[in-house]
């Protein structure tokens, strides 16, 4: 699982007490040997773990650092359990780490982007239906992400290698009350959290985020992967506050049919979309996956089968022995939706991933001025529940 290789050094954590030599060829936990570095992510460092014959993704915090981010971001992802989130098997402390132990995941879209540079509309919409519907998984379970980019999507590892999944919930938070679902206050001038280059409009003019703008954001991923650059990329700035304001200028003067130009017009309907949607708003993410249902099979008259840019014959032949089901789009039990660009004969397969609606988690509200100087800040909750991991 390699979370975010390329992260820059401005966004990085201070790193001094994570040494490779400290953390390779050591046990965890008694059982888990940290094998090769993958990573490294906001908060820390990613390892390749073994525990008999077994390989899982080892994520380092330094307990010196006294963030304690990492317990957050499992607790989030232990209570989501989706399936595009990445199954957490232990968490906890040893020696001198906060210590996630999760499942074994392949490259970041990132790491894969900067090899082949630009990724073809099929790849990326069958990435974006994916994109869209971990979202909305999330968004059922009152979570946002609020730092979605290219580092944080993840394929899958052997015979779940068509999957993608979503990463890093250490700057995820609550939206919402999970008893009476009433959305948390719209509030102004609150501090950047989130990646600059793929923050929605809203979350650069300093508002309370919601879901509006976890989605915008993965609209701006996606015209990244096709267009290979995006408008705002490169700018001359100094000061990172003038850089954030000279992002939030570009992004409101360039159109979504500039921004989109050249490129289908599921697109174009995607960021406009997305972009007036308001605060409090229910997504109809039915009807944006539909519309890339449609785009693949009725408009390029291809098959929406999972086969990116970059898969290999040896990876189709894993996925032949697979179980992974979640990836087959059957006609079956479809949802009629209204299609853009046309008629409402395309629809897809809900995601029944069922869950106990009295599940509620306590999540602490974590904001980044995009260097990843997070400072954690305690929050009261109207609805708090107890949901911990537990070393296992």
């Amino acid at each position: 699982m390699d979370e975010s290789p390329k992260t820059p050094k401005s966004e990085k954590l201070n790193e001094d007490n994570l040494e490779d030599d400290d953390i390779k060829n050591q046990l965890y936990f008694s059982k888990y040997r940290a094998i090769k570095k993958l990573g490294e992510g906001s908060f820390g460092k990613v390892y390749n773990g073994e525990y008999k014959g077994e390989y899982y993704a080892l994520k380092f915090e330094s307990r010196a650092e006294g963030q304690n981010l990492l317990e957050s971001e499992a607790t989030i992802m232990s209570y989501l359990k989706g399936p595009n989130i990445p199954f957490i098997k232990s968490f906890g402390y040893n020696k001198d780490y906060n210590i996630l132990v999760m499942e074994l995941l392949g490259k970041s879209l990132e790491d894969i982007f900067n090899i082949r540079l630009k990724f073809s509309i099929k790849t990326v919409t069958m990435l974006g239906y994916q994109m869209i519907s971990v979202l909305q998984f999330i968004h059922d379970r009152h979570i946002i992400h609020r730092d979605i980019k290219p580092d944080n999507f993840v394929m899958g590892y052997s015979d779940k290698n068509a999957r993608l999944y979503l990463l890093d919930f250490g700057l995820a938070k609550k939206y919402r009350s999970s008893k009476t679902l009433i959305q948390y206050p719209y509030i102004k001038k609150k501090k950047l959290t989130g990646t600059a280059r793929y923050a929605s409009i809203h979350a650069l003019e300093e508002m309370e985020q919601s879901r509006r703008d976890d989605l915008e954001s993965a609209g701006y991923v996606m015209m990244y992967f096709l267009r290979g650059s995006l408008p705002w990329q490169g700018l001359k700035v100094k000061a990172k506050e003038d850089r954030y304001k000279k992002i939030l200028e570009k992004k409101k003067e360039i159109t979504s049919d500039e921004l989109c130009k050249d490129f289908p017009e599921e697109y174009k309907y995607f960021v406009d979309y997305t972009r007036n949607l308001g605060y409090a708003e229910n997504p109809n993410y039915e009807k944006l996956k539909n519309n890339f249902i449609h785009l693949i099979r009725e408009k390029m008259c291809e098959n929406f089968d999972f086969v990116y840019d970059w898969t290999t014959k040896n990876e189709l032949k894993k996925r032949e022995n697979s179980n992974d089901v979640y990836m087959i789009l059957d006609e079956k039990d479809q949802n009629d939706e209204e299609i853009v660009g046309g008629g409402n004969n395309n629809k897809i397969n809900r995601n029944k991933t069922q869950r106990n609606e009295d599940d509620d988690l306590e999540v602490e509200d974590v904001d980044n001025d995009d260097n990843n100087e997070n400072k954690r800040t305690n929050k009261e909750d109207e609805d708090k529940v107890e949901s911990k991991c537990c070393l296992m």
